[in-house]
């Protein structure tokens, strides 16, 4: 667990508001089979928790376009399921057969319109790292990407908080990056489930702040 001496995040903070820092956006996941609100209602969100997960969809894009205006890498994590390569312990996990072939339900088919993005969307340039699993790092390039521009330390947003968000951020820290994940630009489909995922972040793999706060310290890492 990291620690929690007195001053601990205003030093947090301060090493990655340095000049020259390398700031980059890391969006996972906001397409539609996990945003959408029809295409959600399996997952039985409350009102409250579908008004959360529009709340972070729309923060996400005040970070995407904070991001373009300073010149902060945008990078879109997006998963694309491949029926010719079927996640086999996922298909364990969530219904017990190992060896059962990807049906036409699975979220984020190639190809398909519950892959493409939800309101939020990739410019032409910016860096898009298909994934088959939880994390954006886990099979994909992205590390080497992240490294090849130059960049510093994260902020990692997107869909959902303890799923592929908190994969996708825990790698990133076991990689050496420094991340910041702001509480108001993730959600998932259960408030409770959502905030125990923030705990777990903060405790072990983050730093937790908001979209304003990740603004500021951009500008000032990006003077």
């Amino acid at each position: 667990m990291p620690g929690t001496g007195t001053g601990l995040r205003e030093r947090q903070l301060a090493r990655l508001a340095r000049p020259g820092s390398g700031p980059a956006l890391v969006v996972v996941d906001v397409q539609r089979d996990f945003a959408e609100p029809e295409r959600v209602a399996a997952y039985g969100p409350t009102d409250d928790a579908l008004a959360a997960l529009d709340l972070a969809v729309t923060r996400i894009e005040h970070l995407v376009a904070a991001a373009r205006e300073l010149d902060v890498p945008v990078v879109w994590v997006e998963l694309g399921s491949d029926p010719a390569r079927p996640w086999r312990a996922g298909n364990w996990l969530r219904g017990g057969d190992y060896d059962a072939p990807m049906g036409p339900d699975e979220p984020c088919l190639l190809g398909s319109p519950g892959a493409e993005w939800f309101r939020a969307r990739p410019a032409d340039g910016e860096t898009r790292v298909v994934k088959r699993g939880y994390s954006g790092f886990l099979g994909t390039d992205l590390d080497a990407r992240l490294r090849a521009a130059g960049r510093g330390w994260l902020t990692v947003v997107g869909l959902t908080s303890e799923c592929c968000v908190y994969a996708t951020a825990q790698d990133a820290v076991q990689l050496d990056w420094p991340v910041v994940v702001p509480r108001d630009a993730t959600a998932a489909y259960d408030l409770d489930v959502n905030a125990a995922a923030l705990v777990q972040l903060g405790l072990n793999v983050a730093v937790l702040s908001d979209a304003d706060e990740v603004v500021g310290l951009w500008k000032r890492g990006t003077r």
